[in-house]
């Protein structure tokens, strides 16, 4: 997905999308491409678990 320092993260403990490894990575979700994409982290982890309940059929 790029150069490593042009990725991505979505960091769950600043809660923001940032670029680079700067915090743990148990605390970041990514890489993303851009920085809309790592802002939409969460809503797209939402998107993903409400498809993969419906194909579970709960």
């Amino acid at each position: 997905m790029g150069e490593p320092d042009s990725d991505w993260y979505f960091c769950l403990k600043h809660r923001r999308a940032e670029q680079s490894k700067r915090c743990w990575f148990a605390d970041r979700m990514g890489p993303y491409p851009d920085r809309v994409t790592a802002e939409r982290a969460l809503e797209i982890v939402r998107e993903r678990n409400t498809r993969g309940d419906a194909y579970d059929g709960g």
